[in-house]
């Protein structure tokens, strides 16, 4: 069973401002959720391995392979402004620099 008092300090931890109607709504919620994980660990037996998804994935990623890059001067040849060695652009914000 999950208390009021835990989940106001999760919630106190994660500075998350809850009302106490969110707290008792919450801790309900969180007990409900504990109660089912306990059912299928209950379940699961020694020879059921842990997963994390159904459907067994595998890492799409390229190799990270360091390739031709551009020169400062083929960077700036397109861009609006530039100061010789950087992208000028407006101020945001209403901030001068």
């Amino acid at each position: 069973m999950i208390t009021t008092e835990q989940v106001a300090h999760l919630a106190n931890l994660a500075r998350i401002a809850l009302t106490p109607q969110e707290i008792d709504k919450l801790a309900g919620e969180l007990g409900i959720i504990v109660d089912a994980i306990a059912k299928v660990s209950e379940v699961a037996g020694a020879d059921v391995p842990a997963t994390s998804h159904p459907i067994p994935l595998t890492n799409v990623f390229r190799p990270d392979v360091p390739g031709e890059t551009l020169t400062a001067a083929q960077a700036l040849a397109g861009a609006p402004e530039h100061d010789g060695s950087r992208f000028k652009v407006s101020a945001i914000l209403g901030e001068e620099q």
